[in-house]
């Protein structure tokens, strides 16, 4: 596995300060491909903190298992038979089921990631990440946070940048209930960047960051990061760059 070492929210600085779970996280793995689910098991068999409670190889039976064993994090595939990632991560969303989704695409630009979002997935992984990256998604996406490699962010908004504000527009007035601070961290969110980066940028301790951040979420009834870059980029406050 190859690619870019970044996302949104799940950088190894902030995985760092991640207290340890008392227990590993329970994995269900979803691929119409029992090679590559093999080679995902292998990867992750060999870490303490991680265990993959079962296979899937549809989407309905990703959402079955969901159901029956309640896992941590699905790492679900886009293109399968019966029932497609996005409905399945959609099924499991709307269920109200304690398990979080991050979704694995074969193409930078699988045009069901959008769906996939919009169905409630914590993260979007390109299948080449390296097994690094795939690890700390894992355990950052079961910590409740989000992540996003950004070259998908980015050609995923480049893409569909005719659908965002115009930019003379002013920024929505659904950010008016964040204070000038809270706007300064959410277009850092936006960008890509960390807790304890965006911590160095702003000249503050990572715990206020992380405390703003919060705040951010919370006001804006935003589920993860995630939701908070969409929202950036969709309310006219951060726009993609040229």
């Amino acid at each position: 596995m190859t690619g870019a070492r970044h996302d949104v929210g799940g950088t190894e600085d902030e995985m760092s300060d991640q207290a340890p779970s008392a227990r590993p996280v329970r994995i269900l793995l979803v691929d119409d491909q029992p090679l590559l689910r093999t080679g995902f098991r292998m990867v992750l068999g060999a870490e303490s903190d991680l265990d993959v409670v079962a296979e899937a190889g549809d989407g309905v039976e990703a959402v079955e298992l969901s159901r029956r064993l309640l896992p941590d994090v699905v790492l679900m595939d886009i293109r399968m038979p019966r029932m497609d990632g996005v409905a399945a991560t959609r099924a499991i969303v709307d269920a109200r089921l304690p398990v979080r989704v991050l979704v694995l695409t074969t193409f930078d630009l699988d045009e069901y990631v959008v769906g996939a979002l919009r169905a409630g997935a914590s993260g979007f992984l390109a299948k080449d990440v390296p097994a690094e990256d795939l690890i700390a998604a894992i355990r950052t996406v079961a910590g409740g946070d989000a992540v996003v490699t950004p070259r998908i962010l980015r050609r995923l908004l480049d893409r569909f940048a005719e659908l965002l504000p115009d930019p003379a527009a002013t920024p929505s007035a659904a950010l008016s209930a964040l204070t000038d601070r809270e706007r300064e961290v959410l277009v850092q969110v936006a960008r890509g960047l960390s807790n304890a980066e965006i911590a160095r940028v702003l000249s503050v301790s990572e715990t206020t960051i992380k405390t703003h951040v919060g705040h951010v979420l919370t006001k804006l009834r935003l589920r993860d990061r995630v939701q908070a870059v969409v929202l950036a980029y969709e309310s006219g406050l951060v726009r993609p760059r040229a």
